[in-house]
C-alpha cells in the first residue's frame, strides 16, 4: 500500500504565522489535490508545551535563529510556534482534513525536538506513526509539507531507514532557507539517500489507489 505523509500543513508555518515559511500556503492546493490518488493519507501535526526548550523565548538573552546545546543535541532556537490548544496548531482551514486518516502529534516533550513525522531528534521516542505504517500494510510513502529543510527532510530520511519506498513531492514543500539554498541542498541529500523526488503532476498521473480485483468467470 501506498500513503501520502502530510508533514505540519499548519497555520503557524503558513501565511502570517508565527513562524511562517515563504510561500507555505501554496502548498495546501498540492495536498488538496493529492489526497484522491492514496488510499491512505496521514498528517503530522507540531503540537508543543508553551515551554518548550527549543523556543528562543526560554533561554536569557538568546534569540530565534542561534544553536545551542540542548541536552547532549544541536538545537536551532525557534521563534515560538504551534502551541498545543493554539489557533497556531491547528491545521491550515484550506486543508482538506476530511481526507486525513490518522494525525500524529510530535513535539510534546519539552526537553527535545522532533522534526521527523517518525522519531524525535535523538531518536529516544517514536511518534507511533512506524507502527501504523506497518500495521496498515504500507511499503511506499510520499511525503511532502512544511518545511523542506527540517521536518520533511527528517520525515524522508527516516522512512527510507525504515525500509519504505520513499518519494518526495518537491512541489508540494517549501523551505526556510536560514541559509540561501538549503532548500536545494536538502533535495540534493535525500536523492542521495535515495529517496525519489517528483513533482505533484507526476502524481496524478499515476494510478496509486489499489482497485480491488474482480474475478471473471466464464461459463
Amino acid at each position: 500500500m501506498k500513503c501520502l505523509i502530510l508533514v505540519d500543513l499548519q497555520n503557524d508555518f503558513c501565511n502570517f504565522g508565527a513562524l511562517a515559511v515563504k510561500d507555505g500556503s501554496e502548498v495546501i492546493s498540492v495536498a488538496n489535490m493529492l489526497m484522491d490518488k492514496f488510499d491512505l493519507v496521514v498528517a503530522t501535526q507540531d503540537w508543543h508545551p508553551a515551554n518548550h526548550e527549543s523556543f528562543a523565548a526560554v533561554h536569557y538573552f538568546r534569540r530565534p535563529g542561534q544553536v545551542i546545546d540542548l541536552h547532549g543535541l544541536e538545537q536551532i532556537l525557534w521563534t515560538i510556534h504551534c502551541v498545543q490548544g493554539t489557533f497556531g496548531a491547528e491545521f491550515v482551514p484550506e486543508l482538506n482534513i476530511e481526507k486525513i486518516t490518522k494525525v500524529f502529534p510530535k513535539g510534546m516533550d519539552k526537553t527535545i525536538d522532533s522534526y521527523s513525522g517518525f522519531y524525535d531528534n535523538g531518536r529516544r521516542s517514536s511518534t507511533g506513526l512506524h507502527s501504523y505504517l506497518q500495521s496498515q500494510g504500507v511499503t511506499e510513502v510520499y511525503v511532502m509539507g512544511l518545511a523542506l529543510d527540517y521536518c520533511v527532510k527528517f520525515t524522508a530520511k527516516d522512512a527510507i531507514r525504515l525500509g519504505y519506498k520513499t518519494n518526495l513531492i518537491v512541489d508540494g514543500c517549501r523551505a526556510v532557507n536560514l541559509e540561501d539554498g538549503d532548500g536545494e541542498k536538502t533535495v540534493n541529500f535525500l536523492e542521495l539517500l535515495g529517496v525519489t523526488v517528483l513533482e505533484s503532476k507526476d502524481v496524478l498521473v499515476t494510478e496509486l489507489v489499489e482497485k480491488p480485483t474482480l474475478s471473471v468467470i466464464l461459463r
